[in-house]
């Protein structure tokens, strides 16, 4: 960035020393009758004097830590419930339904892997033909 783009004419081409060490109206866009209101308010003459107003860098500190803070656990559990809502709602695996009284396509009980799907364990039942055989 070039400094001379934020300062005053009057301070283009001086060191960074003695820019914070001018007065607040050397920054561009601030007016005399602004650095008269900042001295009124706060005490503050120079640009040195503004940077560490204690206000200025509390104002810092919180922007600094808003961007870098994590989600609260109130927000993490909204998250999360309206994770699992659209989840319930449109399943990954289900197939677009052709009919709206369609929603789901089971597996049909017989090709039920049993010892990994205990929800529809109890609807196997062993085909007389393959007991017999065995």
């Amino acid at each position: 960035m070039n400094i001379d783009t934020i300062v005053d004419k009057e301070y283009i081409g001086k060191n960074f020393r003695a820019l914070a060490e001018a007065p607040v109206h050397a920054l561009r866009g601030v007016s005399a009758k602004d650095a008269k209101a900042l001295q009124a308010a706060f005490g503050v003459t120079t640009v040195r004097d503004l940077a560490q107003l204690r206000f200025v860098e509390w104002a810092r500190a919180i922007t600094i830590l808003a961007d870098h803070e994590g989600e609260t656990p109130e927000e993490q559990a909204k998250e999360t419930l309206i994770d699992e809502a659209v989840e319930m709602t449109f399943p990954a695996s289900d197939p677009v339904s052709i009919d709206s009284a369609v929603t789901r396509i089971e597996v049909p009980p017989e090709m039920v892997a049993a010892h990994v799907d205990h929800q529809h364990a109890n609807q196997i039942e062993p085909k007389i033909e393959e007991t017999e055989k065995a």
